[in-house]
Formats: structure tokens, C-alpha cells, sequence
């Protein structure tokens, strides 16, 4: 996601306060850093010891086994707390977004298997498509949002790296002052509704926009998964960048919540990995109770507000 936690401390510990908790790897070598930040120490979140670990050959990474047949590639040194999703199928397999690109994800994917990958992203905000450039086979959403973020950015990188904003240390042959969203090229043009067979395992692209025009949700009918990118994920949801579409967004997550009685396990792409289909419909309610303004905002600072609906946290640009 461009820029996507770039807001000061005092806002993260109003808006994150108990919910940036997660686990940071042993033995992982990085260059020096300074003082631990706020939400750092809060981690590791508990809800990480009901997963099952695997090694990662990459320290920046954590690795979790969340399905059979799917990994979630957890990045918990950045405020960001990014997930990626590898999904197997029997002939090949799909990785659902690629990170901040500080860590070398394509390290981690190619131990887990050995079958040709597909990268899918959630949407092209750049802690989604960090490493894309990395693979040769990328499928992207026909819009002018998705094509203009294939092409790079500098300054939507750096700022992931704001004072704050990285736990413990960056990797020692890691380049901070050269760090950049690299470009990289689609190879497929997908749709609403278009379906990837990986071989026993169907996946449908589920066109989501509001968080961002290219946003999309993938679905596993046979197996019950829903992977819903930035439209949900145990934490505030952000909402406030220029290319959000507020109204949009209502719509799309009213399109997910009808879902939830056919899914088993929801797979967002922040914080936790795994979280209940109950959530979404509830997600639902909060989000039209903000958009009816029946919720008063809280100033968060920086031209932001949080609205907080049961449980639900939003962050928004303030009311003109």
C-alpha cells in the first residue's frame, strides 16, 4: 500500500493500541537501528502461537502454515506488518502480493515449493509489490492506478522507513537510501470474476475497489478462504488517501459480507493471518453507521480522523 503507515506515533498508539502485537524471528541478523518504537513493543501478538512456524531462509520473514496448502509470509520489522499469501495448487501456485520488497521474498517462496508462481496482488500500493519485480509472470487489474504503480516509486518507499517505523533492524545488505518500489511488468490483464486453476485448487478474482480501484479479494469456494487484501484486517482500517473511494468501498465489503456464510477461515493482508467470517458482516454494519454519519470522529492529527464502531477502527481524511 503507497505510503501506507506514514502518520506519527502518538496517532499509532491511539489507533493501534492493543492491536500491533506479533512475533519477531530468532536469530535474524540486521544492521543497527534506533530506539525501539511503541508499537514494537507490544509484539509478539498471541494470536501468532496458534500457528504452526516453519523456518524461513530469509530472517526478515516470518513463515506460517494457516490452510493446508497456503503460507502467509509475515514481515513483522515494519509498522506495516505486511502479509503475503502462497497458495499451492498440484501444477503451479499463486503468491498473493510480494511485500515491502526490503526482505528477498522470492527466497522464501522458492523453498516452500518448486512449482512455477503466479504473483496476484491485492492492489498496488507499494508494501503489496515490493518484490514483484522479482517474477516473471504477474497478473494485474486493468486500471490506471495498477499501471502507474508498475512503474516505481521512490518516495512512497522511503517513507517506510520513517523515524518509527521499522522494529529492531533493517537487514544488513540492505541499501535504505536507495530503497525503492521497482518497476515491473503485468503479463496478464485480469477481471471480476476471472478464475486461476492452479491445478485441484480454483482461485476467483473478486473485484473489490474503495481502499484502492485495483483492490481485489481472491476466493477458495472448495476450501472455504476468503483472502480479502486491505479491505479487512484486525486492526484500523485505512481509508484516508486521495484514490479512496469511501462509497465504493461500502459496496465491496457489502459484497464480501454475503460471502461469509459459505467461508471457513478469512485471510487478511495486515496484522493476523487468519480471522473469523463472522467479522465480515459486522465490518459491514460499522462502515455503513460511518458512512450514515452516525459516528462522531475523533481527531487523529495530520488531516486524519478514526471512527470507532464496535471494535471496527477507520482511519479517514477529515470532514471538509
Amino acid at each position: 500500500m503507497v505510503v501506507r503507515r506514514t502518520i506519527k506515533l502518538s496517532i499509532l498508539a491511539l489507533a493501534l493500541a492493543v492491536l500491533i502485537i506479533a512475533a519477531a524471528p530468532a536469530g535474524a541478523q540486521f544492521s543497527t537501528s534506533n530506539a525501539t518504537p511503541d508499537w514494537c513493543k507490544q509484539l509478539p501478538r498471541p494470536q501468532y502461537k496458534t500457528l504452526e512456524r516453519l523456518r524461513s531462509p530469509d530472517p526478515w520473514f516470518e513463515v506460517y502454515k494457516v490452510a493446508p496448502g497456503v503460507f502467509a509470509i509475515y514481515e513483522p520489522h515494519q509498522f506495516e506488518e505486511a502479509i503475503s499469501f502462497l497458495i499451492l495448487g498440484d501444477k503451479r501456485a499463486v503468491l498473493f502480493d510480494t511485500g515491502l520488497g526490503i526482505g528477498d521474498i522470492k527466497r522464501v517462496v522458492t523453498a516452500l515449493t518448486p512449482l512455477p508462481i503466479t504473483v496476484l496482488n491485492s492492489h498496488t500500493h507499494n508494501d503489496h509489490v515490493g518484490d514483484n519485480w522479482e517474477f516473471d509472470d504477474i497478473y494485474g487489474m486493468d486500471t490506471d492506478f495498477t499501471r502507474a504503480n508498475a512503474k516505481g516509486s521512490t518516495a512512497d518507499a522511503q517513507a517506510e522507513l520513517a523515524p518509527g517505523s521499522v522494529c529492531g533492524q533493517l537487514p544488513v545488505d540492505f541499501d535504505a537510501k536507495s530503497y525503492a518500489t521497482r518497476p515491473f511488468h503485468i503479463t496478464h490483464v485480469i477481471h471480476d470474476s476471472e478464475t486461476v486453476d492452479l491445478g485441484g485448487r480454483v482461485l476467483e478474482i473478486i473485484s473489490t475497489p474503495g481502499h484502492t480501484p485495483d483492490e481485489i479479494c481472491l476466493l477458495d469456494s472448495k476450501n472455504g478462504l476468503l483472502f480479502t487484501g486491505d479491505n479487512f484486517y484486525p486492526g484500523p482500517i485505512w481509508l484516508y488517501r486521495p484514490e479512496t473511494d469511501l462509497d465504493a468501498y461500502v459496496q465491496s465489503i457489502a459484497r464480501i459480507a454475503a460471502l461469509a456464510p459459505k467461508i471457513h477461515l478469512v485471510l487478511p493482508s495486515h496484522n493476523v493471518p487468519v480471522a473469523d467470517p463472522s467479522q465480515l458482516p459486522k465490518l459491514l454494519v460499522a462502515i455503513e453507521k460511518v458512512r450514515g454519519e452516525a459516528v462522531e470522529p475523533f481527531a487523529a492529527g495530520n488531516g486524519k480522523v478514526t471512527y470507532t464502531v464496535n471494535g471496527f477502527v477507520f482511519l479517514m481524511a477529515a470532514p471538509q
